[in-house]
């Protein structure tokens, strides 16, 4: 509450000294001792008067079920620390979900998972380089967009389409 040290003590002692003299310094002293613990008894009753009070009307009991309703159990806050702590603790190597290391056994599951997850991957491309060459080219040349139809576009009648000119035959080798 007061912030008062041994430097302010000391001054205030030497000011008492010089105000007070040192023959009435003792008898000051003491009524000074017999004051504070006066103080110091009246603010323990107060203390005592309002803690009775406080028991009498419920506020213990209303406080300590406002605790328990807010408490982490109550809220689902412990099952989300038991979480974080199993997810801080979690080992994906024992778990199995995690990728081989270079000293996995060959008769590990670790080792399995990693030969099944590499067939999987080279029949996948296999499978993709057995696809037809022609259809990839038309895979990669893109279809042009055809413009938005407007309402005039859309009364006016197609035009026609240009005939295509004859081409003339091959030669073949049996006239």
């Amino acid at each position: 509450m007061f912030d008062i040290g041994w430097a302010e003590l000391l001054i205030v002692g030497v000011v008492a000294l010089i105000v007070v003299g040192p023959k009435d310094l003792p008898r000051m002293f003491a009524a000074l001792g017999r004051f504070t613990g006066k103080a110091r008894g009246m603010a323990r009753e107060f203390q005592r008067a309002m803690d009775d009070a406080a028991k009498e009307t419920g506020v213990a009991e209303t406080a300590k079920d406002l605790r328990d309703m807010t408490s982490k159990k109550n809220l689902g806050l412990d099952r989300i620390e038991e979480a974080a702590k199993k997810f801080e603790t979690w080992d994906p190597v024992k778990s199995g979900r995690a990728k081989p290391s270079a000293d996995a056994s060959p008769g590990s599951e670790t080792a399995k998972l990693a030969e099944k997850k590499a067939a999987e991957a080279e029949g996948r491309r296999a499978a993709k380089a057995e696809a037809p060459a022609a259809g990839t080219a038309a895979k990669a040349t893109p279809k042009p967009k055809a413009a938005p139809k407007t309402k005039a576009a859309s009364k006016a009648k197609p035009a026609s389409k240009p005939k295509a000119a004859a081409k003339p035959k091959a030669k073949t080798g049996n006239t």
